[in-house]
């Protein structure tokens, strides 16, 4: 996310610059979006729950000392997707093991589904919905959410979508306007969905990749109408489509095992690579001539990073040894690339590390490291990084922010701490930013 706006505030805490706190309720990993004077929120809220814990309650954040590295503070809780017994690509397994796949205990369960508006400027609630109450579809990690994708707006309606549990359309002042089943899937050992729509002139668009039938599917946002489907030979995927804008057209790009590109207006497949990794959570970047994408690691599994050029079609998929082609301009094949989306700005190439606490700065033109900087005391990071007033922002699970000065020379400008944990990525509007934790809903401003 890159903010173009001025005044934000450049210090804050639990008792500073909070201009007012919003208590949560239930669990959403979701991420707020604001519109003009509204702030929408959506969340799960258990109200009977036998299968196991209904959901990740945040424990006390304790301070970071000398005492405890990055490296332990980064596996001190296990995060909502990643490969074996609840790990994170790259950390080590922790939690409860995950369930057996005949495990339907679930669907005893009931819970509350809702989408919420808040004043952006007082904190009071305006209005609040519930979109669907009954038991669960599919299973999910104890660590995931109900409410793990993050609702879109555009001016005339909010489009809620709730994974296996639906997708539902409301006005600005909380009329339902229209709500559709996309059907329930079982995904990757049951740890649930992740992956955000996103709305371009007037359509929907969604990813919905699961272990048995996977799609990607373009929906009219006034009608709720099917517009086009695309059939995916891919499996359980976390990352949010993307809209790429280049010179030469705009198409929708996917990520998976395989990253895809899909005409907008058909569903046609326009490209297609093989691009290893582990799990499929960040989201790529791009400008008007590449897109930025990959897959973070595993233990044993490398993460990828790849520029690919405006125009490309086919499988422009990389030959056994090869760092280029034809439409791939260059690739990194060990980059650490973590779970946030990448961060592009002036002319610099910014992300995080999956493991061991490195903040990377690489030459988009050709995927030359700048510099590779380990950040001391870092907690895991959930959340993607934010760009403003040339600076580079990222918080970690335990609500530190760090401001990184943007250019080919690393420093570390700034701290600041709320105490809450963090998984959802910030929204940004006119001078305040609104962060959401687990326990609370926060607007910062000076």
């Amino acid at each position: 996310m890159i903010s173009k706006v001025t005044g934000l505030p450049g210090q804050w805490g639990d008792d500073k610059n909070v201009k007012w706190k919003y208590k949560l309720e239930g669990a959403g990993w979701s991420s707020p979006i604001v519109w003009e004077d509204k702030v929408f929120i959506v969340s799960a809220i258990p109200e009977t729950v036998t299968s196991g814990p209904a959901q990740l309650n945040a424990p006390p954040m304790p301070d970071m000392d000398e005492q405890e590295d990055d490296t332990t503070a980064q596996r001190r809780m296990p995060p909502p997707h990643g490969p074996g017994n609840g790990a994170a690509p790259g950390q080590n397994p922790q939690g409860p093991p995950r369930p057996p796949d005949n495990d339907t205990s679930f669907l005893k369960d009931v819970y509350r589904w809702e989408v919420t508006c808040i004043n952006l400027n007082s904190g009071k609630e305006l209005w609040k919905k519930v979109a669907y109450k009954g038991s669960p579809r599919i299973n999910k990690h104890s660590q995931n959410s109900y409410a793990s994708e993050t609702p879109v707006a555009d001016g005339k309606r909010v489009y809620v979508y709730y994974g296996m549990t639906g997708l539902f359309c409301y006005d600005m002042e909380g009329k339902q306007l229209w709500q559709k089943d996309l059907g329930a899937y079982k995904t990757q050992n049951g740890w649930g969905t992740g992956s955000s729509p996103i709305i371009w002139k007037d359509v929907l668009y969604i990813q919905n990749d699961n272990e048995e039938n996977s799609f990607i599917i373009a929906i009219d946002a006034a009608t709720g109408t099917e517009k086009w489907r695309a059939i995916r030979n891919e499996k359980s995927t976390y990352s949010t489509p993307y809209l790429w804008k280049n010179k030469v057209r705009e198409e929708l790009v996917t990520l998976g095992k395989t990253a895809r590109s899909y005409d907008l207006q058909t569903g046609k497949l326009l490209w297609e690579m093989k691009i290893g990794g582990e799990q499929s959570i960040p989201s790529p970047v791009a400008d008007e001539n590449h897109i930025f994408l990959g897959n973070p690691g595993g233990r044993e599994i490398k993460s990828n990073l790849f520029a690919i050029k405006a125009g490309a079609i086919g499988d422009i998929t990389l030959a056994e040894g090869a760092n280029s082609n034809n439409w791939v301009e260059w690739s990194v094949l060990d980059a650490g690339l973590g779970n946030g989306s990448p961060l592009l700005y002036k002319g610099y190439l910014y992300y995080l590390s999956g493991q061991g606490g490195f903040f990377n700065c690489l030459n988009p033109d050709n995927g030359k490291q700048i510099y590779r900087q380990k950040i001391k005391r870092l907690a895991a990071i959930w959340a993607s990084p934010w760009a403003y007033d040339d600076k580079i922002c990222f918080y970690d699970e335990r609500g530190v922010t760090r401001t990184i000065q943007a250019g080919e020379q690393f420093k570390l400008l700034s701290e600041n701490k709320l105490r809450d944990k963090f998984w959802a990525s910030v929204a940004i509007t006119g001078n305040s930013y609104i962060f959401k934790g687990a326990d609370w809903l926060y607007c910062i401003k000076d």
